[in-house]
C-alpha cells in the first residue's frame, strides 16, 4: 500500500514539473492597453491574447506577399525571427490576409483570437493598414532595431472594424527652402504609413531651390538647385547674392531618385503629389533661364527670404507656356498621381502691369486686369494638365479671377477659400494655417527652436476638422480631406524636421482618419504616451512641447490676492511645483488646485511622468506690484483680436511670452495706447515699467515713445517721464521693458501713453503689443 502511494505521489510530482516547464502564460490585457493611432472606427475588446512565436505563419494570397514586409521586418530586427509566408493556413498560430472584394479600398477588419489573426480587406492598402494596426498592438519593443530579449510578443484578442473618414490624408514637405535627401524622404514615408496617412505632397520648386531633374532643361538643377551658403544668418537677414558668386548650398533629386521615392511610397499605400510652382516662387527657375521673366534680368537664386515676390513667370510670352508644358510632361511621366500641384500663391504682379508682353496678352484675351491674367495662366495650365488625364490642384489664390472648371483647391488662408471653392462645386483639401502649419511654434518660444511666427500646439492640431460647421451636405462631399504642411525656412536639418513633425503628425492623422464622434482629446493624450515610447526606440527626435506647463492668473480684488492655475495640454498631468526658487523634484508639491499668493513670488513647475521630469521647466517671477488688480480705464482701447486679460490685462501680473498668441498680449493696430490706472488711494511710486514685444516678421513693432503722467484728481496730469526709441530693423522676436524712473512721489492716477510706429517699412499698419504696466 505504501509503495502504491509513493508511485502516485511521484507521478503527480512529475506532472507538476511538466506543467511548470510548459508555455509561459499569455499577457493579461485590459482595454486601456489598446493604444492605436489613429483611433479605429470600432473596437470590441475580448479577454485573451494571441502570441507570436518564431513558428507563426503569415498566410497570403499569391499577389499579397509584398505587404507583409511591415511585420516581417520588425520581427526580423526585434526578435531575430524570419517568419514564414505561406499560401495555405495551418491549424493555428497564423496571421491570415483574407480578400473581400466588396469592401472599400482602404477599409479593413481585424479579428484576433487566441490561435489566429485574420485581416480582411479588399486589397493591398487595406491589408497594409491592418498590419500596421497589429504592429501598434504589439509591445513597444517591436520598434527596436536591435534584438530584444525576454519579451512575449502578445497582442490582445480584439475585433476591429476600421475605415478612414477622408480620402486625402496628407503631409507636405518643403524640400526647396532646405533640401532633404532621399533617405529622409523614405523614412518620412515609413512614418506616414505607420499612421495610415496616404498622401505625400512634395514642394519641389520655390525661389530658393529647384529640386527635380528635368532632362530638357539641365540648368534648372545645375544653377537653380544651388544658392550662396548663408546658413549662418537668419532667414530674413540674408543678403542678395552678387551675380557670379559661388553657390554651394542645395541639392536635387535625379529622376532615378524620384522613381525610387514614388515606388517606395506606392508600396506603403502613399500617393506622391508633386508641386511645380507657378507663376510665382520661381526665382530658382528664372536664375537658370532669365528669359522666363518679363524683363529677362539675370538674377541669382536667393539665399533667404524674398518679399514681395516680383520676379515671376511672364504669361505674355508663348515660350513661358512651352517651357512649363515641357517641364510638366516630364513630371507627369515620373509621378502617377492624379493630382498635379501648381502652387499659384503669392504672385506680386508689379512686372505684369508694365510688361509689354503681358499688356498685349490682357488686350488680346479681353481680360480686365492682371488678376484675370493670373486666372488665364491657371486656366491654361489646367487645360494642359487635364488633357493629360490629370487634375490640377493649387493654393487658394488660384480662385482669384475665376477658377478652371476641373481644378481643385488647397485652402491655406483659413477655411474661406475652401468654402468658396466647394460652393462652386470644386474639390477641396483643407490645410488652414491655424491647424496645419507645422513650421509654427508648438510650445513657448523661450524653450523651442526658432520657427515661424504662429502657435500650433498638439491639441490644436487634434481639434482640426476639414468639414466646416455650416457647410451643406453637398459642399461636404467636395472636401477631400486635410493636410499638414511643413515649410522649412527655419528647419535646416533632419533632426529639427522631425522635432517639428512629430508628434503633431499623429494628431493630424487622427483628425483626418477618425470620425468626429470617435475623437476624444483625453483619450488621445493617453494613447500618445505609448507613441512616444515607440518614437524613442525608432530614434525619432520628437517634440515634448505638449508637456510644457502654462498658467492662468486671476485677481481677487477684495482680498488683494492672485490665484495662479497651472495647466498642461494633457488632462490629469502630474504637475509638480515650488515657490521661492527651489528646484523641482519628484518630492515637490503636486499641483491640485490654484495657488494663491499675495506677494512677489518665483514659481517653478514641471510635468512628471513615471517619476521623471518631462518637457521644459516653467519658471517665472510673479511680480506683485502696486497696481495689481487696480481699475483700468482705456482712453484708446486694444484691438478685438488681441485683448490679453481685457480690463485687468495690464495689471494682472501675468507677462506675455514671445508667442504673441499666448493670450497675454493686448494689441493696437496702427494706433496708440492710452489708459489710466486708478490706484484708488494716493500711492507712493518711483518707477513704472511698460512691457512690449517686437516681431517685425509678423508686423509687430516696439513703440517709438512711452510717456507716463501722474495725477492726484484724475483731471490734471503732469508728465513724470518719457522714453523714446527710434525704429531699428530687427530680425528676432524680442521682449523689451520700457522703464521710466522718476523721483518718488505720491499719486492716485497714472496715465500711460504708448505711441505706435506710424508706417512700418513694409507699408500698411504696424501692430504694437503690450502686456503689463508695472508700478513700483
Amino acid at each position: 500500500m505504501m509503495s502504491s502511494r509513493i508511485v502516485q505521489f511521484s507521478w503527480l510530482f512529475f506532472l507538476l514539473i511538466l506543467v511548470g516547464c510548459g508555455e509561459e502564460a499569455k499577457t493579461i490585457f485590459t482595454e486601456s492597453d489598446v493604444k492605436i493611432i489613429p483611433r479605429p472606427s470600432e473596437v470590441q475588446f475580448k479577454k485573451g491574447a494571441f502570441r507570436f512565436t518564431k513558428d507563426t505563419k503569415i498566410v497570403v494570397a499569391n499577389d499579397q506577399t509584398a505587404v507583409t514586409s511591415v511585420l516581417l521586418d520588425r520581427f526580423s530586427k526585434a526578435a531575430a525571427w524570419d517568419l514564414e509566408v505561406v499560401t495555405t493556413a495551418p491549424k493555428n498560430n497564423f496571421v491570415q490576409l483574407s480578400l473581400d472584394p466588396a469592401m472599400e479600398d482602404e477599409s479593413y477588419t481585424l479579428k484576433v483570437s487566441e490561435d489566429k489573426v485574420v485581416i480582411t480587406a479588399k486589397g493591398y492598402v487595406g491589408f497594409l493598414y491592418g498590419l500596421e494596426t497589429v504592429r501598434q498592438l504589439l509591445p513597444v519593443s517591436i520598434e527596436s532595431n536591435q534584438l530584444v530579449a525576454n519579451v512575449n510578443w502578445d497582442i490582445p484578442t480584439v475585433e476591429i472594424t476600421d475605415s478612414p473618414r477622408f480620402k486625402w490624408r496628407g503631409f507636405m514637405m518643403d524640400v526647396s527652402r532646405h533640401f532633404f535627401d532621399k533617405e529622409y524622404i523614405l523614412a518620412t514615408i515609413d512614418q506616414l504609413a505607420f499612421l495610415k496617412m496616404n498622401t505625400l505632397h512634395l514642394h519641389l520648386v520655390d525661389d530658393q531651390g529647384w529640386r527635380i531633374e528635368i532632362k530638357k532643361y539641365p540648368k534648372l538643377t545645375e544653377v537653380g538647385a544651388f544658392r550662396v551658403d548663408q546658413e549662418d544668418k537668419h532667414w530674413d537677414a540674408r543678403f542678395t547674392p552678387e551675380l557670379g558668386e559661388e553657390a554651394t548650398y542645395g541639392g536635387f533629386y535625379t529622376q532615378e531618385d524620384i522613381k525610387e521615392i514614388v515606388a517606395y511610397a506606392t508600396s506603403k499605400g502613399i500617393n506622391v503629389v508633386p508641386e511645380i510652382e507657378l507663376p510665382a516662387h520661381v526665382m530658382s527657375a528664372i536664375a537658370s533661364y532669365p528669359e522666363l521673366s518679363c524683363f529677362q534680368k539675370p538674377i541669382m537664386v536667393p539665399s533667404g527670404g524674398v518679399w514681395p515676390i516680383t520676379e515671376i513667370y511672364c504669361p505674355g510670352k508663348e515660350s513661358t507656356f512651352e517651357f512649363l508644358e515641357n517641364v510638366l510632361t516630364e513630371v507627369m511621366e515620373l509621378f502617377p498621381s492624379q493630382y498635379i500641384h501648381v502652387g499659384g500663391d503669392e504672385a506680386t504682379k508689379t512686372n505684369w502691369k508694365i510688361c509689354p508682353d503681358c499688356k498685349r496678352r490682357v488686350k488680346e484675351e479681353g481680360l480686365a486686369n492682371v488678376e484675370e491674367l493670373q486666372s488665364y495662366f491657371i486656366r491654361r495650365m489646367e487645360r494642359f494638365i487635364s488633357s493629360n488625364g490629370r487634375t490640377l490642384i493649387g493654393w487658394d489664390e488660384i480662385l482669384e479671377g475665376g477658377l478652371a472648371p476641373g481644378a481643385a483647391v488647397m485652402s491655406w488662408r483659413g477655411f474661406k477659400g475652401g468654402i468658396e471653392a466647394s460652393e462652386a462645386g470644386h474639390d477641396v483639401v483643407m490645410t488652414p494655417t491655424d491647424h496645419s502649419y507645422f513650421d509654427y511654434y508648438q510650445g513657448s518660444r523661450e524653450s523651442e527652436p526658432m520657427a515661424w511666427g504662429g502657435y500650433l500646439p498638439l491639441s490644436k492640431v487634434y481639434a482640426f476638422d476639414p468639414v466646416v460647421e455650416g457647410m451643406t451636405p453637398e459642399q461636404a462631399k467636395h472636401v477631400l480631406g486635410g493636410q499638414a504642411n511643413m515649410w522649412t525656412e527655419f528647419i535646416p536639418d533632419n533632426a529639427q524636421a522631425q522635432y517639428m513633425t512629430y508628434p503633431r503628425l499623429a494628431a493630424m492623422a487622427e483628425a483626418v482618419w477618425t470620425t468626429k464622434e470617435n475623437k476624444n482629446w483625453a483619450d488621445f493624450s493617453q494613447r500618445v504616451d505609448s507613441l512616444f515610447d515607440r518614437y524613442d526606440l525608432m530614434g525619432i527626435n520628437y517634440a515634448k512641447s505638449s508637456y510644457q506647463v502654462t498658467t492662468d492668473v486671476s485677481v481677487d480684488k477684495e482680498n488683494g490676492t492672485l490665484s495662479i492655475a497651472l495647466k498642461n495640454e494633457f488632462p490629469q498631468a502630474d504637475i509638480r511645483y515650488s515657490l521661492g526658487g527651489s528646484d523641482i523634484t519628484e518630492a515637490s508639491e503636486k499641483y491640485t488646485s490654484p495657488i494663491v499668493v499675495n506677494k512677489t513670488t518665483e514659481i517653478k513647475a514641471q510635468v512628471f511622468k513615471d517619476g521623471k521630469p518631462v518637457g521644459a521647466l516653467f519658471q517665472k517671477t510673479i511680480n506683485y506690484h502696486k497696481a495689481v488688480g487696480k481699475p483700468v480705464t482705456y482712453l484708446n482701447k486694444y484691438h478685438d483680436s488681441y485683448q490679453g486679460g481685457k480690463e485687468i490685462g495690464m495689471v494682472n501680473v501675468l507677462r506675455g511670452s514671445m508667442n504673441f498668441h499666448d493670450g497675454q498680449w493686448q494689441g493696437w493696430l496702427g494706433d496708440h495706447m492710452e489708459l489710466v490706472i486708478d490706484m484708488e488711494t494716493p500711492t507712493e511710486m518711483e518707477k513704472i515699467t511698460v512691457g512690449t514685444l517686437e516681431n517685425q516678421g509678423s508686423g509687430i513693432y516696439f513703440p517709438i515713445r512711452v510717456e507716463v503722467l501722474l495725477s492726484a484728481d484724475g483731471k490734471t496730469f503732469k508728465s513724470a517721464g518719457t522714453v523714446e526709441r527710434g525704429f531699428a530693423a530687427n530680425i528676432k522676436s524680442e521682449l523689451k521693458d520700457f522703464v521710466i524712473d522718476f523721483e518718488k512721489q505720491s499719486a492716485r492716477y497714472i496715465k500711460v501713453i504708448s505711441t505706435n510706429l506710424s508706417t512700418p517699412p513694409t507699408g500698411g499698419k504696424a501692430w504694437m503689443f503690450i502686456d503689463e504696466v508695472i508700478v513700483e
